[in-house]
């Protein structure tokens, strides 16, 4: 990807203190480091992210992603709740940076709940944005499973089960995977959401894409780290 005009990417990484489904995920130690320090080194390894910021309520989350080497916006602990929305923490630290002066034009988000970035996955969602002209790209994993719809009483079949296809011969459908978001600041800051303007998607896979909200999703990310 060629930077004629070198646009400024900005890296936002989320970390809240609290969490429902594991007490203090985000500084966990998961194959013997804390959760968080994974996101904060695959951003910082990247070779097109110019800043990487980590938005946080939390003083030990905030001491951790210091002492790793990314800068920290302190987040007001009423947009650290279970229903704020991500929108609203990109909101809130972009407004925090225009403050200082910094008028970033791509932002790449990034969940602490993905670990498991390859190494180039990031960069080469980024130049995807560029390559394809997109205003957001995100990752996702394909999905070739048979779902169904619970609606009451009545399910639904979201394919043709009285014509059922062998899995393989199915046309893939796509599932968020929650790992990378790229986007344009601007078009973000028209839509007030991160999946913006013309789209595109950034396929992993599927044994790279798990996220960790359950204890056993922690375990088995951790199987699969130590066995890599």
């Amino acid at each position: 990807m060629e930077r004629k005009n070198k646009p400024q990417i900005l890296a936002i990484i989320p970390a809240r203190g609290g969490s429902k489904g594991i007490l203090r995920k985000n500084i966990m130690p998961l194959a013997s480091k804390a959760l968080i320090t994974y996101t904060i080194e695959q951003s910082l390894h990247s070779r097109l992210i110019d800043r990487t910021i980590v938005s946080t309520e939390d003083e030990t989350i905030k001491a951790i992603a210091e002492q790793y080497g990314a800068e920290v916006i302190e987040r007001p602990k009423d947009l650290a709740g279970d229903t704020t929305s991500s929108e609203l923490v990109i909101e809130h630290a972009t407004n925090v940076l225009n403050e200082g002066g910094s008028n970033p034009d791509i932002i790449v988000f990034l969940q602490c709940t993905s670990p498991l970035r390859r190494e180039n996955d990031i960069d080469n969602a980024i130049k995807l944005l560029f390559d394809k002209n997109y205003d957001s790209v995100f990752s996702v994993t394909k999905n070739r499973h048979f779902i169904w719809r619970e609606d009451g009483d009545h399910l639904t079949a979201l394919f043709d089960y009285k014509n059922r296809p062998r899995r393989q011969d199915r046309n893939p459908e796509y599932i968020e995977n929650g790992s990378i978001f790229v986007f344009r600041r601007a078009i973000f800051e028209k839509e007030k959401n991160r999946i913006c303007g013309k789209r595109g998607i950034y396929p992993m896979p599927y044994e790279y894409s798990f996220e960790i909200d359950t204890p056993f999703d922690f375990w088995l990310c951790e199987q699969i780290i130590n066995r890599s």
